[in-house]
Parts: C-alpha cells; structure tokens; sequence
C-alpha cells in the first residue's frame, strides 16, 4: 500500500482517482451522488447512535454523555481512514472537506467481495465493536461505552457498503470504486 494524503475534496467526482470500467461491470443500486449518500449515511448513524447509546444507559444505569469521549471520537476519525487504507494493497489516497464534515479514502483497485468487505468494516471493529464490547463486559468503563457508540454511527456508510456488497455480488466476484460509485464484475481470471 502506498499513502497518498491528497488534501481537500473538490467536491468534484472527476476528480478523484479511479479505475477505468471494466466491461461489463454492474453498478451497485446505491445512492448516486455524494450528498444523496451523506444523507442516507446520515439518517442510519443517527439511528444507530441512539441505539447503541441506548444499550450503555440501559448496560450502565445512567444517562452519561462522555465529552472526552467525544474529543478522543473526533480524534479517531483519522484512525478511521488510516485503517481503511491499510486494506488496500496499491496506491490509496486520502480527501477531506471538513466544511462538509468530510474524510474518506479512495483506493482505485480491483477487490475481492470477501477484502472489500473486510476494508469496509475494520475500522468500526477496531474502534467501535471492541471498545463498545469491552463497555458491555465491564459497565464501569462508561466512557468506552459512549465512545464505542459514537464510533458505531460513524460506521454508518461503510455499513451501506457492506449491505450492498453483501446482497448484490454474487460468489467469486470483484468490486472497484468509480467516482462515488461502487461496481462488481465476475473475472475471468482472479487478480
């Protein structure tokens, strides 16, 4: 993998790095545009925020709401983005806006179904499950409670991604990002 900090979003998906199509390769039914995406992104982390913040207050006995658990939340989104990066196995190159309360990686390669999904949720396993599971076995750690529940909202797109690899690409097949759009493809010979 080789790192490539690319600075600030343009908001233009011409700009970002990409594969040229692979022919015959079938767009995910996903959310076409940026914005359509960051809304519906929107709608689930806040849904999923609730929920998991419901589990501590009921795990824990109280209402808390961690502000150091806030700041270190806001702190690991670069952690985030880094540990997607780490999945990836050619150049990667990451964007922010944070005017938009954007940061994202863009990888223009092929993956398998089983990688992209891995790359998807590794960050929200590392900063988000573990710390939220090591909440539940110990209620006293409230903190990590409030943390693992922001960090599981902040998983809410790559949870869109994994819902779409999951129910569309068959058995055996590969993925690659285009602009903002994910597509999947059957190869002929694995990559």
């Amino acid at each position: 993998m080789k790192f490539h900090y690319a600075g600030k979003y343009s908001g233009n998906p011409d700009d970002l790095p990409c594969l040229e199509h692979v022919p015959g390769a079938i767009p995910f039914k996903e959310a076409e545009d940026s914005k359509t995406l960051g809304r519906i992104a929107s709608i689930i982390a806040i849904i999923l925020f609730i929920l998991a913040y419901a589990v501590v207050y009921m795990r824990s006995g109280s209402i808390y709401f961690g502000f150091p658990a806030l700041i270190l939340f806001i702190i690991s989104m670069v952690p985030h983005e880094f540990i997607h990066a780490l999945c990836f196995k050619e150049d990667v190159y990451m964007y922010q806006n944070l005017k938009h309360g954007m940061l994202f990686v863009v990888g223009p390669e092929r993956m398998s179904k089983g990688r992209f999904i891995l790359m998807s949720l590794m960050p929200s396993i590392v900063l988000a499950f573990i710390p939220f599971a090591v909440f539940m076995i110990n209620p006293e750690l409230q903190q990590l409670g409030v943390f693992g529940a922001f960090g599981i909202s902040a998983g809410a797109g790559d949870f869109y991604n994994v819902y779409h690899a999951v129910t569309q690409m068959p058995k055996g097949s590969w993925t690659y990002l285009h602009k903002f759009n994910s597509y999947w493809y059957m190869p002929e010979n694995r990559q």
